[in-house]
């Protein structure tokens, strides 16, 4: 991107943090450093970052916590977690609050680039979507809005109306499971296969009301979303 990104640090391992930061900034980012949750929370509101790269575990307010009371009031800001856990429960958590990604530690330097690139990507896409209409529901994308013959609304998560997104450009054709998991997920391991897993039966019970869409399950390579 030609534009320098604006992206605001929440890490209370200060070496780490540190040396994050340096990294970044030798690749042109604009990185903004806070050592725990309650400070990044008064960045966030004041800084006007474009993308958030958040620590699971940090003192005074943890990642999950800070990521919900953003989400509140900005449902479009790009976030992803940095965390040393990699139990499914906690990945889908994660996703659940309104995370877009995650990377387990340690990782490397180009793979944080090339997902923060990736979600900047994908939200400048969200933004220049139209609404979509699907069977008896109309789906919002730049809002994550779906609609069920425009009365109903639910509220869909980012990860939740990215999926729908893919589903929907593929209708009727297999969505290739590993294709989609590096795409929104950033890795086909088992752990975010775990996680598509819940984000599927999440948009199959969100969709029941019109029962001509389906979203099947083609073993061994991927979904299929037929109406």
């Amino acid at each position: 991107m030609a534009d320098t990104i604006k992206l605001l640090l929440a890490e209370d391992e200060a070496a780490l943090g540190l040396i994050i930061k340096e990294s970044l900034e030798t690749r042109d980012f604009d990185v903004v450093l806070c050592e725990d949750g309650v400070k990044a929370l008064e960045k966030y509101q004041t800084e006007s970052p474009d993308v958030l790269v958040l620590d699971v575990m940090m003192p005074k307010k943890d990642g999950f916590t800070l990521a919900k009371e953003i989400r509140a009031v900005d449902d479009t800001i790009p976030i992803i977690f940095l965390t040393a856990k990699s139990q499914t429960t906690d990945v889908v958590e994660g996703f659940s609050i309104g995370g877009n990604d995650y990377l387990k530690k340690p990782f490397s330097m180009e793979e944080l680039i090339v997902r923060v690139h990736n979600l900047l990507h994908r939200s400048k896409l969200q933004k220049q979507t139209e609404v979509i209409s699907l069977g008896d529901f109309t789906f919002d994308f730049p809002k994550q809005i779906l609609s069920y013959k425009n009365e109903n609304t639910v509220q869909l998560t980012h990860r939740e109306a990215h999926l729908l997104f893919h589903l929907i450009k593929n209708k009727n054709r297999v969505l290739d499971r590993s294709l989609i998991l590096n795409k929104l997920w950033g890795t086909d391991d088992f752990f975010s296969a775990r996680s598509m897993d819940v984000f599927i039966t999440k948009l199959r019970k969100k969709l029941k009301q019109d029962s001509r869409i389906q979203i099947i399950n083609v073993r061994g390579y991927g979904y299929k979303l037929t109406l």
